[in-house]
């Protein structure tokens, strides 16, 4: 539980989105999804991608030290929204503690290593150091010379927000001042692909004869027949401390539950797991406090259809306004739930609520407290309540 509030003093993120605020928020406001055909295993997928722009500011990083060119493109990423992180937060010194994960790692560099190895029979010196999920957090304390801890982790879909839980206990025990905590997911190769799409979960593949589909993942439409998942590549950070200065928001309220499962991927009708953090996040507030959810609905039909059980269990027929963002720049997995921490501020400063085009919201409120929800394999569900 919170024992005070802790304040996110700075955010940045790199998708489909783009990396500035401003553009950020400029892609939430128009109509249309940010996907885009890709072949691999001759196939062809929906995904979410980065600009050439963005690519560029990675190629950047690359070249600016001669051993970043043998990193993963996961951990340039990390790389990347740290600096900027860290640069707007205004820490006062380098004594900062770093918590990023990734659900799947080093996933480019994994799959050629391995590939070599197929082929070749050996692999390049690099391999172990390159490839291990540790060396997302090692390379950004290098990068950004600090002197607190650096950890990584996995937690499947939900690691952004459990590297944002980390970092709160790291906070409240007062082991810490200060605290970046990030998720970086590079998951658009064709083994990962194959393996959503082994899942029976990813999106219909487009046929080049066919129109444009305007909305591939159809997130929140709850009488769709098809599952929806489309995966987005994507990393994010946001800079914690226990000072109001210089903040852009604060964290009132956290919970995180887990729930016994049939199997590896399934999840209670009702997403008990759901049920229980978002009770915790919620805490002493009354139910009509929350203003609107930003739900994890990754767009298949039971993802979407068990969180929503769960919220109406909680909240009844008085429901908060409800969204997601998936249906705009698709799962990036362990940073999905940072992006949605971002979305969910950017609709408080600009008081605008940006709904799902597949869902239609009974009540409008004015937006000061909202919910933000992620869960992965594991049913390891993480509730988040953030005002400015």
């Amino acid at each position: 539980m919170l024992k005070q509030p802790v304040f996110i003093n700075s955010i940045a993120s790199i998708s489909a989105l783009g990396t500035s605020m401003a553009e950020i928020w400029t892609n939430y406001l128009h109509e249309n999804s940010l996907f885009q055909k890709v072949d691999a295993n001759q196939k062809h997928y929906w995904v979410s991608k980065f600009s050439e722009e963005s690519e560029q500011f990675l190629q950047d990083i690359m070249t600016s030290d001669s051993k970043y060119k043998h990193l993963d493109k996961s951990v340039v990423m990390a790389i990347l929204v740290a600096r900027k992180c860290f640069e707007n937060s205004h820490f006062s010194d380098k004594n900062i503690g770093i918590n990023f994960g990734s659900s799947r790692g080093a996933t480019t560099l994994f799959e050629k290593h391995h590939s070599d190895f197929i082929s070749d029979g050996f692999v390049s010196t690099f391999t172990s150091p390159s490839t291990t999920l540790g060396n997302i957090s090692s390379w950004v304390s290098h990068d950004l010379q600090t002197d607190g801890p650096e950890i990584s982790h996995s937690i499947t879909c939900s690691t952004g927000l459990h590297a944002l839980l980390n970092g709160i206990a790291w906070l409240q025990s007062g082991m810490s001042n200060q605290f970046l905590v990030g998720a970086s997911e590079a998951p658009l190769t064709p083994f990962t692909l194959s393996q959503l799409s082994a899942l029976k979960v990813y999106a219909k593949s487009p046929n080049e004869n066919e129109p444009e589909e305007m909305y591939p993942n159809r997130c929140l439409d709850f009488e769709k027949t098809l599952n929806s998942m489309v995966l987005g590549e994507a990393a994010s950070c946001l800079s914690l401390s226990l000072s109001s200065e210089n903040a852009i928001a604060k964290i009132t309220g956290i919970g995180y539950a887990t729930e016994v499962l049939s199997s590896s991927t399934s999840i209670s009708s009702d997403a008990k797991c759901f049920q229980k953090s978002m009770k915790m996040a919620i805490g002493s507030n009354s139910l009509e406090d929350i203003d609107a959810i930003v739900m994890h609905a990754p767009g298949t039909i039971q993802g979407d259809s068990t969180e929503f059980e769960a919220i109406k269990v909680i909240f009844g027929n008085n429901l908060p306004m409800l969204t997601s963002n998936k249906w705009k720049v698709g799962h990036t997995f362990a940073t999905s739930g940072l992006l949605s921490i971002e979305f969910a501020i950017l609709m408080l400063q600009k008081q605008h609520f940006v709904a799902s085009p597949f869902y239609k919201n009974t009540n409008s409120k004015n937006l000061k407290k909202i919910l933000v929800n992620a869960v992965g394999f594991g049913g390891n569900a993480v509730s988040i309540l953030v005002e400015l």
